[in-house]
């Protein structure tokens, strides 16, 4: 099984009457987003399952690659990718599916890195750090053996757009 791990676009600062979970993406992060989901289709990715954190900014960055890709209907959310959510549960819901499945989760930092570190060293603190808008791909994940995976690249959204730092 594939796992690709993307992380948010930038979204909305934190403000006194504005609730974590309700920021939503600005609209660089969705532009940011647009150029990753554009590259996405470049390179015929195919997702089986895109599952997003519940939170809004992960929602709308799922949706805006759901909808490039032309497949909405492939959306779920996912409460585990929340942050301070349990690899352990994540890993789980994904066994549920066929080995033969490609899956898309969507969700924030520190979470997103330290699940990675974790499928493939099996130690959190393997020191990934993913920024906005980065895409991982981890080849050969399995839930029955540590470490469980290969990580196969890690990229930022600004590689994606082809642009330099």
């Amino acid at each position: 099984m594939d796992i690709f791990i993307l992380r948010h676009g930038k979204a909305e600062d934190a403000g006194h009457n504005l609730a974590d979970a309700h920021r939503k993406l600005t609209k660089k992060g969705r532009e940011e987003i647009a150029a990753v989901a554009e590259w996405m289709a470049a390179q015929e990715l195919r997702f089986d399952l895109i599952a997003a954190s519940p939170l809004v900014r992960a929602q709308e960055t799922a949706a805006i690659v759901a909808n490039t890709l032309g497949t909405p209907e492939k959306m779920e959310t996912w409460n585990m990718l929340v942050p301070g959510g349990d690899p352990e549960m994540i890993c789980r819901e994904i066994v549920k599916h066929p080995e033969d499945f490609a899956v898309l989760l969507v969700g924030h930092e520190p979470h997103l890195s330290s699940l990675i570190a974790r499928i493939i060293s099996g130690n959190e603190g393997t020191g990934i750090v993913m920024t906005k808008g980065a895409l991982a791909k981890i080849r050969n994940f399995s839930c029955t053996q540590r470490p469980s995976g290969e990580l196969n690249w890690l990229l930022t959204a600004k590689q994606m757009a082809g642009t330099r730092h």
